[in-house]
Formats: structure tokens, C-alpha cells, sequence
């Protein structure tokens, strides 16, 4: 079983989601624009090519034809991006229409960057809006920015003054979205300079001013040129987590075999995440529900303490260990599950959580590290617990999310597991993507460091 969709045929990149009639159809980049459905967002089928071979974009449907926006790309004698424009009467055979095809004006906008048309009907203003990943001209190179276009009839359009230009990124804002949410408007892009990840700014108005949200993510650096989909009830954000196959940079150390520290590479699987709406109008992401209930059979907890005087009871365990590292062995890691407790502490731990692919040195692995002083997770592989990998990193954490814990507060855990593909969502607020490439067929664990914490109600589950 899969639970993270990925073509037979090669990878797949930016994800266009569109829905109708009850069956989300996303399209996606991989041997040009490539379409699959899906009901659940568990079982995928009718994959197959467009023949419409360019970059990111959307599709909308006006009168019964399908319009779909997309860009392409020249090299010679300059690098120029052009927004583009086909027709179908079925998603199926498109008609481009190459007279449609333009680029940025030169006055607003430079010319260096004219990509991922997002085109979208304001009600308000009676007009079609093309939202653009571009660069607004200005003296320094932080000129990224979401560019406007407007249009009456989808085939001629005005520029216009960027929607969202905050003069932070070098990069142009790639995949822009823009949807609205019960009163809110959100507007998401991804960057590749300063950070690497798909933001969210919020607004009232379409027109902003645009809000930065205290957490303004959604996932790690493994979630990538993320949309949003919608079925008119639930809304879903479609990114990436991408393959490792090149060291383009060198960083391994020498002599090692293995991708876990290869370079992060464009285009891999599709990640699905579910959105929630917070009181406050901020957005949180959680797994769909299908996703959740996808896995059925229920394995016997084994549980092997290895450090520290744990009290193990049926499938909870607790430990207090406010002077050292306590660590325990379970069941060894499917190749599809998921994983599921709810984590509670009182004493505050300096760090608490759950190790990967571990054995009974409890050394080499990959950990999704608990920090409530930091007020963050981590996660961090194994080599770094030896002398190599440590003069290989020269920075402290590998990938992090921000959460606020509080102490004797309950909350769930859900680690889902696809062969490398490594999935945590907690509390219902925060997800973190990563990949497990070099270690397989060994064990979960469970750890508390400088403090005490709990783990109950603990689940492996398999298809």
C-alpha cells in the first residue's frame, strides 16, 4: 500500500490541484503537465499525460471549456519566461493557443522572471486576476514578488502593480495561490533564497494588506511549491517532498555510501496535507482523514527498556530521568504504518521523542527530537552522533518546526511511514516532512533527556 502518491514513470513535481464532481483531479509536473484522480487523497488512478509540456500554473473551467494557464521557458540568445494559455473541452486534449503568450512588461516587472500563472475570478472587481511569480524592478536584488495581471475575457491582460512585493526575497514568490476562507483571504507562495518553503500571508481584503502570521509555514524544506485544492467542504494544501539523488555540493563525508545527505533535489512524492482554520484565522495543517484510517491491523506492542527506570504498562510508558538520557526499544519500523501516542511531561525534559530505525546502541538513526524549552521539534539523523558526520555539520539543527508545549498537556502523535518518506503531524497544528534513505528494518524508540514525560496509548499500525 501507498499512502503518498508518486507516478510509476518518473517523478513528479509542482501540483496543480482541481476538483470537480466529486473526484479531486490534481495535475502535476512530471513528463510535462500530467493529470491524476483521486477521492480520498489514498487511492490515485487514470494517471496520464496532457501533452502540454511547460511549468507551473492552474486550471479553471468557464462556460464548459477548460482553460489552462501554465508557463515556458527560452535559453537562447537570453533566458526569458512567458505565461501561456491552452483550451480543452475534456482535461484531456488541449489546444494551445500560442497568440495568448506574453511576458513581463518591462516597466513594472524585469524580465528575468514571468512564471506559474495562477488566474482566479474577482467577484468584486467583475474581472479575472493572473497572479505571477515575478521580480518588481528595485535597486536591490530582493525584488521578489507576487505580480497582477487583469483580464475581461481571459486572452488580453493588464499589468499591474504587484500584489504582494514585501522587498525580503531574491527569489521571484514561485506557485503563487490566492483563496478565500470563511472572511479571509490567503495568499501562499514558495522561496529558494533566505528560506526554502511555502508561506502563507493572510488579509481581509484580496487586495491586503497582507498579515504575516507568527508561523507563516506549513511543513519543513520538504514540502515544497505547495497549492490549494479545495472540494467546497474541506481544504487540502499539495507540495512535494523531494528525492535526494545527487551530492551536487559535496557535503558527504568521505567514503559514504548513502543519500541521506545528498542534496535536496527538485520533484519527488505528493504530500496532501489537511488545513485548519484556527480561531484567530490562522492556518494549521493535520492528515486526512483517509489517510489516518488507512492503516487497520494493529501490531503487538514490544517494548525493550535500555536506559533509565521506566514504568511500562500494556502499551504506556513513562520514565523520570532528570539527570540523563533514558531510552527504550520497540517493534521495527514497517515499510508502511503509522505510528500514534499521545506525549505528556511534567518536569520539563531538556528533549524527549521518538527515534527511527534505531537499534540497541541507540545511536545511529533518524529522531523527531521534542524541545518544549526551545519551543520546537527537531530532527536529526544519526551520523551526526559520530566524529565524521559532526565535522560535517556546521550547524546545529537539520530541520525544525516551531510548536508552543505546555506542561501536563496531552498531545497526539502521528509518524507516518512510506518506505524513505518520513511524515510527523502533532497536535493537529504542525507537520514535518523529511526523508530516511541509508537505514530500514530496524526499530522505533522512545527517549527522554534531563526531566520526565510520558508516552500512552501508543499504536503501530499496518495496512
Amino acid at each position: 500500500m501507498n499512502i503518498f502518491f508518486h507516478p510509476e514513470d518518473g517523478r513528479m513535481g509542482d501540483i496543480i490541484p482541481y476538483y470537480e464532481d466529486g473526484v479531486f483531479r490534481p495535475f502535476f509536473l512530471g513528463n510535462g503537465w500530467c493529470n491524476v484522480s483521486t477521492k480520498d487523497h489514498l487511492h490515485f488512478y487514470d494517471c496520464y499525460s496532457t501533452g502540454i509540456h511547460g511549468g507551473t500554473g492552474s486550471v479553471i473551467k468557464v462556460d464548459g471549456l477548460y482553460h489552462m494557464f501554465y508557463c515556458k521557458f527560452t535559453f537562447e540568445p537570453y533566458m526569458r519566461q512567458y505565461a501561456c494559455h491552452a483550451t480543452s473541452p475534456d482535461l484531456r486534449e488541449w489546444t494551445e493557443l500560442p497568440e495568448d503568450t506574453f511576458q513581463p512588461d518591462d516597466v513594472i516587472y524585469e524580465m528575468s522572471d514571468w512564471r506559474d500563472p495562477h488566474v482566479i475570478w474577482n467577484e468584486k472587481e467583475q474581472c479575472w486576476w493572473m497572479l505571477l511569480a515575478a521580480q518588481k524592478k528595485g535597486r536591490t536584488m530582493r525584488k521578489g514578488c507576487v505580480a497582477l495581471c487583469k483580464s475581461t475575457d481571459l486572452h488580453h491582460w493588464d499589468y499591474c502593480e504587484p500584489l504582494y512585493a514585501p522587498a525580503t526575497n531574491q527569489c521571484a514568490h514561485e506557485c503563487p495561490d490566492l483563496f478565500q476562507w470563511n472572511g479571509w483571504w490567503y495568499l501562499t507562495y514558495s522561496v529558494y533564497t533566505d528560506r526554502f518553503e511555502t508561506l502563507y500571508r493572510m488579509a481581509r481584503s484580496p487586495e491586503g494588506p497582507w498579515i504575516t502570521p507568527r508561523v507563516d509555514t506549513f511543513d519543513t524544506r520538504c514540502f515544497y511549491a505547495a497549492k490549494h485544492g479545495t472540494d467546497g467542504r474541506d481544504h487540502f494544501l499539495y507540495g512535494w517532498n523531494p528525492r535526494r539523488d545527487q551530492n551536487l555540493w559535496n557535503f558527504n563525508p568521505q567514503q559514504y555510501k548513502g543519500k541521506d545527505y545528498n542534496t535536496w533535489d527538485w520533484g519527488g512524492t505528493m504530500i496532501v496535507h489537511k488545513m485548519i482554520q484556527e480561531a484567530d484565522g490562522t492556518l494549521s495543517v493535520t492528515v486526512p482523514e483517509t489517510v489516518d484510517h488507512a492503516f487497520r491491523t494493529e501490531e503487538a506492542l514490544r517494548i525493550e527498556p535500555l536506559t533509565g527506570a521506566w514504568q511500562v504498562d500494556g502499551n504506556q510508558v513513562s520514565v523520570s530521568s532528570p539527570y540523563g538520557y533514558s531510552s527504550l526499544m520497540m517493534n521495527k519500523v514497517p515499510s508502511c504504518c503509522k505510528l500514534e501516542m499521545n506525549v505528556r511531561f511534567s518536569r520539563t525534559p531538556r528533549e524527549f521523542g521518538i527515534a527511527l530505525q534505531i537499534d540497541t546502541d541507540f545511536a545511529m538513526g533518524y529522531y523527531l527530537i521534542f524541545e518544549p524549552n526551545r519551543g520546537r521539534v527537531q530532527y536529526k539523523t544519526g551520523l551526526r552522533m559520530y566524529e565524521d558526520g559532526g565535522k560535517m555539520f556546521p550547524y546545529e539543527v537539520e530541520q525544525e518546526r516551531p510548536f508552543q508545549w505546555e506542561a501536563d498537556t496531552s498531545y497526539k502523535v502521528r509518524v507516518f511511514v512510506q518506505d524513505s518518506i518520513l511524515l510527523l503531524y502533532l497536535g493537529d497544528r504542525i507537520a514535518l516532512g523529511t526523508r530516511m534513505f541509508d537505514r530500514s528494518n530496524f526499530h522505533f524508540g522512545l527517549f527522554v533527556s534531563d526531566g520526565e514525560a510520558s508516552f500512552s496509548d501508543i499504536r503501530l499500525l499496518t495496512e
